[in-house]
């Protein structure tokens, strides 16, 4: 927690407290259902929360934006950005619905609002929304196109509607983008100065 609080030292006491609960709900789940890597667990701020979190520092959602976490797992970006942007709506889906489980318990627990879960895959989603958000799915190439089946044509923040993903080493896949489409990629080491984001990036493209 002192992680989150060292690079987002605004945040409200009802921020902090959720942050705060968020790595005793995970334990104590994962250990009935597996959402987190053993190894990963006991490094929950750093690994998935602040990771997570990279994107709020990239833009910051304007009231009333709505955004799908797509193959959210277990509630990552989803959850640490419905807390950190309490007047969005997410909507996290993923096609495991065990997964789903764990999610919709650490919704209830921490009483986010704001956040809907789906258990579908995103060709058949009846929803639209000004952002698409995903860590570790799917290469960018089937990324986009999924992503496209569900972004908005109205815009309303200071980048227009897209794609933004939460990337290891990005050499291989950006053979994989047409040159033509409008793209930021960020190293998250820039965000975040710390050792686990060295080889993390951040991809925008224009949706």
């Amino acid at each position: 927690m002192d992680t989150i609080n060292k690079f987002f030292p605004e945040l409200t006491d009802s921020q902090m407290l959720q942050f705060g609960q968020l790595e005793s709900i995970y334990h104590d789940w994962n250990q009935k259902i597996n959402v987190i890597s053993r190894k990963d667990i006991d490094n929950l701020y750093l690994n998935h929360v602040l990771h997570s979190l990279a994107i709020a520092v990239f833009i910051s959602f304007k009231k009333g934006t709505k955004i799908i976490d797509l193959g959210t797992g277990g509630g990552f970006p989803g959850i640490p950005l419905a807390i950190m942007f309490p007047q969005c709506d997410f909507l996290l889906i993923d096609s495991i619905n065990k997964k789903l489980h764990v999610v919709n318990e650490v919704v209830t627990a921490l009483d986010l609002k704001n956040v809907k879960t789906k258990h579908s895959r995103v060709e058949n989603l009846n929803e639209k929304c000004d952002f698409v958000v995903t860590r570790a799915v799917a290469k960018i190439d089937i990324l986009l196109p999924w992503a496209r089946l569900v972004l908005s044509k109205s815009h309303k923040n200071t980048y227009p509607n897209g794609l933004i993903a939460l990337k290891g080493n990005l050499k291989s896949e950006l053979e994989l983008i047409p040159k033509y489409e409008y793209r930021e990629i960020v190293p998250i080491i820039e965000y975040f100065n710390e050792t686990y984001f060295e080889e993390k990036y951040l991809l925008y493209i224009q949706g």
